[in-house]
């Protein structure tokens, strides 16, 4: 059967009106008729009766364009070959497999023998020599384990409950357990407060707390750096050039201590900040010996109505055990390392106040509308992620919650009053030797040695510039 040779009475013509707007008609003749014998449809293939081999089957013959066209597909006379010789592994595949398996279960000193002598090098100068730097401190074996685990393989931009990636329900249980322990740590009530446990570093959460309540331009104020604050406090050189990025996006005025006796002059402080008008007043720094007046700065910060913030990197092990004043009964916000006295991973921490405000101030606590409920926790979760940082250190979170459960101990509250001691007994020390200290002693575990008696000014020769700390 030939369709293309079939004869049919099938016409189309066209009709065009004289009007050029006219439309153009169609006609068709319908006369077309085609005569075909019907053939059943088949939906399932025949049963088999026994008596397949006297079926005869004729395929009625089609033909298109004067080319033959078979309705079913010709089948293959040629067997197919074994499956088995088909997926035949690669007999190379093996050896690749166990190369794989070498590489990835070499322990350091066989993969990178190298940089594993370097390390050891270092791991005995950190055993046998004096650290008398107050930012350094030393992690316990449970912390090492955990900042060396599987963690660090996962993925989990996000906070717990909404992360952005699958497979993160142990990673959430992992970070929500080191929130409660952090919480734990310093006695603080859930309802009261909440904490960010990602930022990766104490510069990155104070960065954060910036993002969150400031606008770009808009005032801070902290301890100048010379006087023992921290550079990310807004520090800017003397000659203008600014340093830390809280300086370069925000605009920042220091407050001094009294150069004569080394002490916050909080009567000067008060007196700049009315004048100034920041909208985060600063407590806390890195090298401050004495204790801070929170009581004095919340007064301060209500009078010109500022976010009152502590950063306590260096003193926040005191003051989870106890060993000096809280800065959590007067501060709106408190920020930290967590590699300092809490003896935990290199990292940041933020504490937020959070529920109804319980002070009334001068301006709102965060830009936005001006409520009876503080609004920090959204603002400070967000600037972290994902203004800010992208997936956290699960490693990191992982070994800080075992650092938060030793502080809760006994024993870390001793450890803590011995390095007290220490630091009492070398300062006594000292100024037996008649040697000048910055504000005449400690309350804390860090102590300033003035050296500007001996001809030194901190600049040394290739200048190269000497800060002295002491954590004992």
């Amino acid at each position: 059967m030939d369709l293309f040779h079939t004869k049919s009475g099938l016409s189309l013509g066209f009709t065009k009106s004289s009007i050029a707007d006219d439309p153009i008609s169609l006609q068709m003749d319908t006369t077309f008729r085609f005569s075909v014998s019907p053939v059943p449809l088949q939906l399932f293939e025949e049963k088999d009766d026994g008596h397949r081999e006297n079926r005869v089957e004729s395929d009625e013959e089609i033909r298109i364009w004067g080319q033959s066209m078979c309705v079913k597909r010709q089948r293959d006379p040629k067997p197919l070959p074994n499956p088995c010789k088909r997926f035949a592994p690669d007999p190379g595949l093996d050896q690749r497999r166990a190369a794989v398996r070498s590489w990835g279960n070499q322990r350091l000193q066989e993969a990178d023998p190298e940089l594993s002598e370097i390390m050891g090098k270092e791991k005995q100068r950190q055993f046998l020599g004096i650290e008398l730097i107050a930012s350094e401190n030393f992690v316990c074996r449970a912390v090492m384990e955990a900042l060396g685990s599987h963690l660090t393989n996962k993925y989990s931009e996000g906070m717990p409950g909404a992360r952005y990636y699958t497979g993160n329900h142990f990673i959430d249980q992992i970070e929500s357990l080191c929130q409660d322990r952090a919480l734990t740590a310093f006695n603080l009530d859930s309802d009261k407060w909440g904490v960010n446990v990602q930022p990766y570093s104490c510069t990155s959460a104070n960065f954060a707390v910036y993002t969150a309540l400031l606008l770009p331009g808009d005032r801070m104020m902290g301890l100048d750096s010379p006087s023992g604050g921290h550079m990310s406090h807004g520090w800017y050189m003397p000659s203008g050039k600014k340093v830390s990025a809280a300086s370069i996006f925000f605009e920042s005025f220091p407050y001094k201590v009294n150069p004569q006796t080394g002490f916050i002059d909080y009567n000067k402080l008060e007196e700049k900040a009315l004048d100034y008008r920041p909208k985060i007043l600063i407590c806390g720094g890195s090298s401050y010996p004495r204790e801070w007046d929170y009581a004095r700065f919340r007064q301060i910060a209500d009078r010109c109505g500022a976010v009152l913030m502590c950063d306590m990197a260096h003193i926040s092990g005191l003051v989870a055990a106890k060993e000096c004043a809280s800065p959590f009964d007067y501060c709106d916000i408190v920020t930290s390392t967590t590699h300092k006295s809490l003896r935990g991973p290199r990292g940041g921490i933020i504490f937020y106040r959070r529920g109804a405000k319980s002070r009334k101030q001068g301006m709102c606590l965060s830009n936005g509308d001006c409520t009876d409920q503080l609004d920090f926790e959204e603002k400070i979760n967000f600037a972290v992620h994902a203004s800010l940082q992208g997936g956290p250190h699960n490693n990191h979170i992982a070994a800080l919650a075992i650092a938060l459960k030793q502080v809760t101990t006994p024993e870390y509250k001793a450890y803590m009053q011995q390095v007290k001691k220490n630091a009492q007994a070398l300062a006594s020390a000292l100024l037996k030797r008649k040697c000048k200290l910055v504000t005449g002693g400690t309350d804390n575990h860090l102590l300033l040695w003035d050296l500007t008696t001996l001809g030194l000014t901190g600049a040394c020769s290739k200048s190269q510039i000497w800060f002295i700390y002491v954590l004992c």
